[in-house]
């Protein structure tokens, strides 16, 4: 379908056509039998009348006047004597209508031999047919077919009227024009009228496809134009869609900010370290290595940041260990706490499944127990925690640093937020991954100070275990 327009101004137009052929048909059918109807009643109604014309005492004169009465010029009606021959002809037959050629009467004899024949029921070789039983009947003589009726008078003697078929077909055609022609003259206007509806009613689609086509890239508002219900689903899907172009493109203008923000000073400082190492400075290139380090771990997780925003729908689940799950990351750490001389506890639980992405947990769980083995003093320690409460599912992660001012806990989980001691390495993106997964994997995430001092944080799985 190349244009909606044409094709609905194609296909209505076809079917009115189709519509207007089928309505024409229908009242020619319809009338047809119609004056069939009527034309039957007409004829049993006349040969009524006709049969008290002539009788058996009828006489040759009256006969004669009968014949000069019916007869039409060119075309003679005969009466039939015991010789069956005609015994007078009109010199000068007047027609009073058009029409009456096509109407003729016939009289017989009780043995069926012909009485009276009307004009154009005696071609001179044979006279029309004798009736054979009362009643309508269609009969074929010279040339035409003629609707007949038929009946029995007391004395024995038949009569039959008669109406030609082809007056029936000319009227019922003139009928049939007679509806077809005001429908054809009306029939540029109904076309002009569907056109213009159908204009007005593809404004709408004109009005919202300008509304998209005069917008740019950066123009991202929804849009407002008013629609009718049949576009509203479709306006609606391309505000959802607009929506999500917004958010793409959020997320990639603040990723490319991140970018931007996070690896000027790493890279700044790797330049002076590796200038200072040039002029045979001591431990530059250990400084160099080190912003090396710092740099590979923030592309790491500005990466996976990245894709955790950019896969919207949520992972499959599957049920976890929680302690294992803990153990094994517990492991991975354990360098990490003991050069520095940390201690890392996992404190004994009942045993806990949980459901969710195994993949997007061990993130999650990995980058709260880095960031707090990260942010406690050297030999102080980390405790993680689990257990069930209500059905729910929950794990603490507690260190002993320095905890966080309690009106920046909210602030901390933003991007590049390091509210607590500037002096650990770190890129500010730790607890913006964790708030990520956590949201993506329908947990609660709670952050607090310790009395006792150090932050704790706390995750709470929304979804009760089985």
């Amino acid at each position: 379908m190349t244009s909606i327009r044409r094709y609905l101004n194609v296909t209505l137009v076809g079917v009115l056509l189709v519509v207007m052929g089928l309505a024409v048909t229908a009242a020619y059918l319809i009338t047809r039998h119609e004056m069939e109807e009527i034309f039957d009643a007409q004829l049993s109604l006349q040969a009524r009348v006709v049969s008290a014309l002539v009788d058996v005492e009828t006489t040759p004169q009256e006969y004669q006047t009968v014949a000069e009465k019916l007869s039409q010029p060119g075309h003679f009606a005969r009466w039939y004597g015991q010789t069956d021959s005609p015994i007078s002809q009109v010199a000068e037959p007047k027609l009073y209508d058009h029409e009456e050629r096509m109407l003729s009467v016939g009289f017989w004899d009780a043995d069926r031999r012909p009485i009276l024949m009307g004009a154009r029921w005696d071609s001179g070789n044979e006279a029309f047919p004798a009736p054979v039983k009362e009643g309508h009947r269609w009969v074929s003589y010279d040339s035409h077919r003629w609707r007949v009726f038929s009946m029995a008078v007391d004395d024995g003697r038949w009569i039959s009227v008669g109406l030609r078929e082809s007056f029936q077909d000319e009227l019922s055609n003139k009928v049939a024009i007679g509806n077809f022609v005001p429908l054809l003259l009306g029939l540029p206007i109904l076309i002009w009228l569907i056109a213009r509806l159908i204009r007005r009613g593809l404004k709408p689609i004109d009005h919202l496809s300008r509304q998209v086509e005069t917008r740019d890239e950066k123009d991202l508002r929804p849009i407002a134009v008013a629609v009718p219900r049949e576009l509203q689903t479709l306006r609606g899907e391309l505000n959802d869609f607009i929506a999500r172009l917004g958010q793409t493109l959020e997320r990639e203008r603040r990723f490319t900010a991140d970018a931007a923000h996070e690896l000027r000073t790493p890279l700044a400082a790797m330049k002076i370290h590796l200038d200072n190492a040039r002029y045979g400075e001591p431990g530059a290139l250990d400084k160099a290595y080190n912003g090396v380090e710092r740099l590979q771990r923030v592309v790491e997780q500005l990466l996976l940041l990245a894709r955790l925003e950019f896969h919207q729908e949520r992972p499959a689940s599957q049920t976890t260990s929680l302690p294992a799950l803990v153990m094994d990351l517990a492991a991975d750490l354990w360098p990490l706490a003991e050069s520095r001389q940390q201690k890392l506890e996992i404190a004994e639980s009942d045993p806990v499944s949980v459901s969710g992405n195994l993949t997007e947990l061990e993130i999650l769980v990995r980058n709260l127990m880095d960031n707090a083995l990260r942010y406690t003093p050297e030999g102080g320690e980390v405790v993680v925690a689990m257990g069930i409460e209500n059905r729910h599912p929950w794990l603490t992660i507690a260190d002993s640093g320095p905890g966080i001012p309690e009106a920046l806990l909210d602030a901390v989980t933003q991007r590049f937020q390091r509210a607590s001691d500037q002096r650990i390495s770190g890129s500010g993106l730790g607890l913006a991954i964790a708030v990520e997964i956590a949201q993506r994997q329908q947990l609660r995430m709670t952050l607090a100070n310790r009395q006792a001092g150090g932050l704790e944080v706390r995750l709470d799985w929304v979804d009760p275990v089985a």
